[in-house]
């Protein structure tokens, strides 16, 4: 006989664990399948030990220039092994905390890999045992994973992803990163502090290119200013490793291709949705033209009872997405009546050397979509707390529509702008408009109020600059 259930959830990273939990908080009895670990990729091999990682290399990057600050530090180094070994922990740790999460709540917790028989039914399959489970509702919340260059897979040794990268056996000496977006950007900002030669390419005409053109234009000379290559217009058309690094045949913009040696590649080419061999077909749930599962704006896919959230999904493909996409799902199943999600509203961080964040509309985004905009730009050389902390670069840019005052869009580059997005995030959440964030007070001194700044110059009234 099956294990009956109210909600069966596939998959337990950001998006699967909260929704189990969300579930078990409105009564619904529940359990989740994972075939690996606990948290997901997100907390195990993403989201949480890359910020442990970068946070190594922001600590070392401190101490070499600790002069700067008064301070001497004699010759500072690092054990790469060490550093690891911490942002293992830490993940470790985190994954112990959702093992008790699950218990709190009283969630079934089935390893193995998990398979949709048919409507409400699922199989979880685990050292040749299989185990029948049953539920009115799942959720499926399988992730994604790396993208591999058609040709050249990741071989752990020269190529990387950024599962790889993570748990390097050696420090690069010279390292491609292919991709520019976060998980690039972040790599290459870690290896780079620690000393790698870091060349990044990307095959659009600049970095970071979903965030706004100017924050892309300051990244890419605060990046070359640190000794980082940095290549738009480019393209890998091959990479040949050896024993001793790396061959890459290089294309620019320009047609010239070139044929360039690397201790080691990072490649950030993307993501490919977990959809194979987890029963779709026999359902009939229906993916998109991309093979990610579509879904409605409660995260319904075409089959009633099926539900689909994260990475599995349509983008942006960030955790917080997936968690909220959680929580939406987990209360429509309960017979809540959940807001739907606006993208819109959802922020994207980066956490390289300096950080980027933003929500909302870039700048040239919403004059596509036809608003007449205030711009505001306010620089952190002009924040006495930036000055105070000797991080100066950086700059705060907010985007208006001239003719209701709403916040379309905010955009950060500098020191810590990954913790203060969230206040035009709410900002955005509530419909604000220029007079409610002219008119709240902010703390003196900290780095936010460069976002209060940048509101009072969209509309010419500045005080610091």
């Amino acid at each position: 006989m099956a294990e009956t259930y109210d909600l069966i959830v596939l998959g337990s990273g950001p998006g699967g664990y909260v929704a189990a939990i969300r579930a078990a908080q409105l009564g619904l009895k529940t359990a989740i399948v994972e075939r690996e670990l606990l948290g997901g990729i997100c907390l195990n091999w993403g989201c949480i030990p890359t910020k442990a990682l970068l946070r190594s290399a922001e600590i070392y990057h401190h101490m070499k220039h600790a002069e700067a600050f008064g301070l001497s530090a004699v010759k500072p180094g690092f054990e790469l092994a060490n550093v690891v070994q911490r942002s293992r922990g830490v993940a470790k740790q985190l994954n112990q905390g959702v093992t008790g999460l699950m218990k709190k709540h009283k969630i079934a917790v089935h390893f193995g890999d998990g398979k949709l028989t048919d409507k409400g039914k699922l199989t979880v399959t685990r050292d040749g045992q299989a185990t029948e489970l049953s539920a009115k509702n799942i959720i499926i919340a399988t992730g994604a994973r790396a993208r591999d260059l058609p040709f050249a897979k990741a071989d752990g040794e020269r190529i990387w992803t950024y599962r790889h990268a993570m748990t390097p056996k050696e420090m690069p000496t010279k390292l491609l990163v292919i991709g520019s977006g976060a998980i690039g950007l972040e790599f290459a900002s870690f290896y780079g502090d620690f000393g790698a030669e870091v060349t990044v390419v990307e095959m659009l005409d600049r970095i970071l290119p979903v965030e706004d053109e100017e924050v892309s234009a300051f990244m890419t000379k605060a990046l070359a200013k640190q000794g980082m290559k940095i290549r738009p217009s480019t393209g890998v058309q091959k990479l040949t490793p050896s024993a001793k690094g790396v061959t890459a045949e290089i294309k620019d913009k320009d047609g010239k291709v070139t044929t360039e040696e690397y201790s080691h590649v990072i490649v950030a080419v993307g993501i490919v949705p977990n959809v194979e061999n987890i029963g779709l077909e026999e359902v009939g749930v229906e993916p998109d033209k991309r093979y990610h599962i579509k879904t409605d704006e409660y995260c319904r896919t075409n089959v009633p009872g099926i539900y689909a959230i994260g990475d599995v999904t349509d983008g942006p493909w960030l955790a917080h997405k997936a968690m909220h996409e959680a929580v939406i799902a987990a209360e429509h199943i309960a017979g809540e009546h959940p807001h739907a999600m606006d993208k819109r509203n959802i922020p994207g961080c980066t956490y390289c050397r300096p950080q980027v964040a933003s929500v909302g509309l870039t700048e040239a985004k919403a004059k596509e979509a036809g608003y007449t905009v205030k711009v505001g730009k306010f620089p952190f050389i002009g924040n006495g707390k930036a000055i105070a902390l000797g991080e100066p670069e950086g700059f705060v840019k907010t985007v208006f529509d001239e003719a209701t005052g709403e916040l379309l869009g905010a955009h950060m580059v500098g020191a810590e702008v990954t913790e203060m997005i969230q206040g035009y995030t709410i900002g955005k959440t509530l419909e604000t408009t220029e007079a409610e964030l002219m008119g709240t007070v902010f703390p003196h001194p900290t780095i936010s109020e460069a976002m209060h700044e940048s509101v009072l110059a969209a509309y010419g009234r500045p005080l610091h600059i």
